[in-house]
């Protein structure tokens, strides 16, 4: 099987050679601490990867001090590591929302990545386009205390911020479609370690209809849609499963999320994407630790397929470059079906997270 053929066929569900590799961001200096600043999409090459992600092009302006501003007006920070962060957005008040324009999603740089992506990948490997529903820019755009207070005092205004982005994302995942991408990750995160970041009642009024256009806009063009959102997600997960998602990613276990026990409750309706731990092992983890826990992820979650493997989030600044090559190479090794009966039984009742966070 090519890695797009294999990356697919666990989306769907079903059972691959073996278990799909894919990561949903690889920062520096990890990427280049690997084999050298060769670059990510030929990281992907070197490791294998079956799938890799790409991302919308914007232009920038330099604020001084490593800061920026985006196409949207979001003013953005970078840390030490070379990682960005928001600092604040255009909009403050009613009358800035009633003025405030979008980028254009047509724009001729918008899709560049992507379609180098394309270039180099297309039908080889999966081309995964990151994409985002109605809440993450939406409080990049008004602030995140804003955005949830918002929901209590002046909930129109919510929902037209939440339009504002929702028709923007549909028209970029409509062109992306267009240009040859295979799956969409929808990136918007929606909870903290212990608990998601609004009520559910919050939730399923100003987070799952958007959710549910852009899964409904990827399925009419034949693609399917992976719902990436860390943390701990029991009290909405029911919701975000029935929007229609093709898989859940990354169930991370250190905020209670058991990859085994999702795939036991909702195999039959989503394909379960993760989840060795990178808060605490991949940093600082031993070798025999992050096989054994590849090992225990992979009797948890793939068994009859709908798995693929990848970090509990992504593999951010402090992962060791030599403990995600153990990584890669423990799934390539385990993951291969028929996946070994004695391992499965020895590893699928373990709990490595308990053992490394004691």
């Amino acid at each position: 099987m090519t890695g797009r053929e294999r990356f697919l066929t666990a989306l769907r569900r079903e059972e691959p050679d073996r278990v799909p590799i894919w990561e949903l961001i690889i920062n520096e200096p990890t990427l280049s601490g690997i084999y050298g600043d060769i670059g990510y999409f030929a990281l992907a090459e070197r490791l294998g990867l079956d799938a890799v992600t790409v991302f919308e092009n914007h232009r920038t302006t330099d604020l001084g001090g490593g800061a920026f501003k985006d196409e949207w007006g979001i003013a953005w920070g970078m840390e030490p590591c070379g990682v960005a962060y928001p600092m604040g957005g255009p909009i403050e008040s009613q009358s800035d929302l009633d003025s405030y324009k979008a980028p254009d999603p047509d724009a001729d740089h918008r899709l560049d990545t992507l379609k180098e992506a394309v270039r180099r990948f297309k039908g080889e490997k999966a081309i995964v386009l990151c994409c985002h529903e109605g809440f993450e820019f939406s409080h990049y755009l008004y602030g995140m205390d804003n955005l949830l207070m918002a929901y209590v005092e002046n909930p129109e205004f919510a929902h037209r911020l939440a339009r504002i982005v929702i028709d923007y994302k549909k028209a970029v995942l409509n062109r992306a479609i267009d240009e040859g991408i295979d799956a969409v990750v929808g990136g918007d995160d929606y909870a903290f370690r212990t608990a998601p970041l609004m009520s559910p009642l919050f939730f399923e009024e100003f987070v799952v209809p958007y959710m549910r256009e852009m899964v409904e806009t990827a399925h009419s063009r034949g693609i399917p849609y992976i719902k990436h959102t860390d943390g701990n997600i029991r009290p909405i997960l029911d919701m975000i499963v029935d929007t229609g998602v093709d898989a859940i990613d990354p169930l991370e276990p250190i905020a209670g999320m058991d990859i085994g026990e999702v795939k036991a409750k909702y195999g039959d309706r989503v394909a379960v994407v993760g989840n060795v731990d990178c808060g605490t092992l991949l940093p600082y983890g031993t070798r025999e630790q992050v096989i054994d826990a590849v090992k225990e992820t992979i009797a948890k979650a793939s068994v009859g397929g709908g798995h693929v493997i990848a970090s509990s989030n992504s593999i951010h600044p402090g992962v060791k470059p030599e403990n995600y090559r153990t990584m890669i190479e423990a799934a390539k090794e385990f993951g291969v079906y028929p996946l070994d009966e004695a391992m499965v039984a020895e590893y699928r009742h373990r709990n490595y997270i308990a053992e490394i966070t004691a």
